[in-house]
């Protein structure tokens, strides 16, 4: 179970890391930005995730409860000191459940890409493939929307999805269940140039763009 609000948990994970639980995502972020920040000898990674990190370590280096003394004295810095802004292109034309999203929200199809692309995303956390970003929180008149009753076999590179309380970038074709409501031209992912520009901790905003401009932009990349 997660810690109570008002302190830090810090828990084993295995032999060669420790799970700190925070308060909330963004004490989770400025948690582990400060935990590089202090660049620990024996530190090998730090690895957020919503509210909590896992810190990993070099056991010749240091015992657990060395590294439980150390982390407990952590600072976390403030969210906007952790991570990047990046402006993301969109084109919500290119999208196949805009009408669904429009149905659970109640709210016309311009009113959703409006809301969308109007709002700034934090990075919480980076999984399901290689380089997905789950990006939170959506606007509340975006919220609940479920994910589809049958995942797509595929889902195309780019494409920009909502569920929930989250909206996320398909950076690989994989199989998805998310509502897909448009796509960006860039390429967000690059495994064998170990290209992964989105970093938990950033932040994201959507910026519409037409089909031509999408045509146009195909993948390009975001500054790294």
């Amino acid at each position: 179970m997660p810690p109570s609000a008002q302190r830090l948990s810090l828990r084993p994970l295995g032999d060669t890391g420790i799970l700190a639980y925070l308060p909330d995502e963004a004490t989770a972020v400025g948690f582990a930005a400060a935990v590089r920040a202090a660049d620990f000898p024996w530190l090998i990674e730090v690895v957020p995730a919503y509210a909590s990190a896992g810190v990993f370590f070099d056991p010749e280096r240091i015992n657990l409860a060395g590294v439980r003394k150390a982390l407990a004295k952590v600072r976390p810095t403030s969210v906007s000191a952790a991570g990047r802004t990046h402006i993301i292109p969109c084109c919500y034309e290119l999208q196949l459940d805009l009408d669904r999203a429009a149905e659970h929200t109640g709210l016309p199809a311009d009113k959703i890409i409006e809301k969308h692309s109007t709002h700034e995303y934090t990075v919480y956390a980076i999984g399901f493939c290689p380089g997905f970003p789950y990006l939170g929180y959506l606007p509340p008149e975006l919220t609940g929307v479920p994910r589809l009753p049958s995942p797509r076999l595929r889902v195309e590179p780019g494409s920009v999805g909502l569920t929930g309380r989250q909206t996320g970038l398909y950076p690989l074709a994989r199989p998805g269940g998310w509502n897909l409501i448009g796509r960006t031209p860039l390429t967000l992912v690059d495994v064998a140039d170990n290209y992964f520009p989105l970093r938990v901790g950033d932040r994201v905003r959507f910026r519409p763009i037409d089909r031509s401009e999408y045509e146009r932009s195909k993948g390009n990349r975001l500054p790294t």
